[in-house]
C-alpha cells in the first residue's frame, strides 16, 4: 500500500518547528537576518542533540516577525502535510513567538494562523486546530501569560492547552498554575513528559497538571504500575517514534517502545513533532512502522481512530473527519 494516499490524523506537531527550511532561509534572506549557522552544507537544520536542537529551533523563529509571516508559514506547512495524506492536524502554538505573550498582538497572530487554516481547508481538504503551548523553559510566568493568551482565544480554532520545551527544566507543578487557568478557561489539557525525565515526570505530569494526553511519553513502560493507571484513565500517548529516534531518545526503531506501549493497553498514536527537523512526514513514520515492525492497513486505521477520539475538536468536526476516514479502501 502506498502510505502517502492514506487520509491521517496527527495530533502532536509544532509549527514553528514544521517551517521548511527553504522557507525560513528565504523569509531570513528577506530580513536580511542572518541565521546561516543553523543550516548545514544541503540546506538542512544543523544540530547535534536535544540542547542544541532547541536552540537552533528558537534561532529559525527569528524571521518569523508578525502575523503575516505565520499566516505564509500556516499555509506552506498545511499544503505540505495534506500532500501526506494529513486530513486532521493539531499543531502546538507558542505566544512567545507570537506577540511575546502580550494577549492583543497574539489575537492578531492567532488571526492570521486560522485565516490560512480556512484557506487549506477549502483549497487542500486538510482541517487545523491550535493548541496554545508554553515553553517550559522559559519558566512559570511565561507560562501563566500563555495559559492568559489560550483563555482570552478558546474557541473553534484554538481548542487546547500545552507545554513543550526543556522537559527537565522544573516540576510540572510548578506550572500548575497555568494550566488550572487553561482548565478553568474550558481548554482541554496535554503536555510533553517521559521523553527525557523518566517514568516519574509522566506520572507527575498526570497528576499534578490533570492532563489527558501526554507528549511522547516513551518512558512510561518504566513503571508498570503507572501504565496500568494510564490505561484505566484513558490517557492518549502522542507518540513521534522519528522524532525519539532522530534525537537519541531511543536507540533506533527497532528500539523504540510503541509496540510495548500499545500491547499493554495503552492509547497510542503516531505524529511527526518538528518534520524537517527530523527528515520525517507522516508518510514516512506510517513507512517505517510497517517495515520494522509489520503494521499494516488495520493497524494504521486503529492509529487514526485513537487521535481521532483524543482530537481536541467538537463533534462536528470529528464526524467530518471520520467521514475521510472512511474513504480508504
Amino acid at each position: 500500500m502506498i502510505y502517502q494516499s492514506m487520509p491521517k490524523v496527527e495530533i502532536h506537531h509544532h509549527i514553528e518547528g514544521a517551517a521548511p527550511p527553504k522557507f525560513i532561509a528565504s523569509l531570513a534572506r528577506e530580513k536580511n537576518i542572518d541565521i546561516s549557522k543553523i543550516f548545514d552544507a544541503d540546506g538542512n537544520y544543523a544540530y547535534a542533540g536535544f540542547a542544541e536542537f532547541l536552540s537552533t529551533y528558537e534561532a529559525a523563529c527569528e524571521p518569523l516577525t508578525g502575523p503575516q509571516e505565520f499566516y505564509r508559514l500556516t499555509k506552506a506547512i498545511l499544503e505540505e502535510a495534506a500532500e501526506h495524506g494529513v486530513v486532521y492536524l493539531e499543531t502546538f502554538i507558542s505566544p512567545d513567538f507570537c506577540g511575546g505573550g502580550d494577549v492583543s498582538a497574539w489575537r492578531d497572530y492567532v488571526a492570521a494562523i486560522e485565516q490560512a487554516a480556512t484557506e487549506a481547508e477549502r483549497d487542500a481538504g486538510i482541517t487545523l486546530r491550535g493548541i496554545v503551548t508554553a515553553v517550559r523553559h522559559f519558566g512559570p510566568d511565561n507560562a501563566k501569560a500563555s495559559a492568559r493568551c489560550a483563555a482570552e482565544t478558546k474557541g473553534d480554532f484554538i481548542t487546547g492547552f500545552g507545554m513543550g520545551g526543556a522537559e527537565t527544566h522544573l516540576r510540572p507543578r510548578d506550572f500548575a498554575y497555568a494550566y488550572d487557568m487553561a482548565r478553568e478557561a474550558g481548554l482541554q489539557l496535554t503536555c510533553h513528559a517521559g521523553e527525557w525525565g523518566g517514568s516519574e515526570m509522566v506520572a507527575e505530569t498526570i497528576h499534578d497538571l490533570g492532563v489527558n494526553r501526554i507528549g511522547h511519553g516513551i518512558h512510561v513502560m518504566q513503571d508498570p504500575k503507572l501504565v496500568a493507571e494510564a490505561v484505566e484513565k484513558g490517557v492518549v500517548f502522542e507518540v513521534c517514534p522519528g522524532s525519539n529516534v532522530s534525537l537519541g531518545a531511543v536507540t533506533g526503531w527497532e528500539a523504540h517502545p510503541i509496540v510495548a506501549m500499545r500491547d499493554a493497553g495503552l492509547k497510542v498514536t503516531v505524529s511527526t513533532d518538528d518534520p524537517p527537523f527530523f527528515h520525517t512526514t507522516m508518510t514516512n513514520e506510517f513507512t517505517m512502522l510497517n517495515k520494522t515492525f509489520g503494521w499494516d492497513k488495520a493497524d494504521f486505521d486503529s492509529l487514526n481512530q485513537t487521535a481521532l477520539e483524543a482530537a481536541y475538536c467538537d463533534d462536528e468536526t470529528r464526524a467530518k473527519i471520520a467521514k475521510k476516514l472512511g474513504k480508504v479502501t
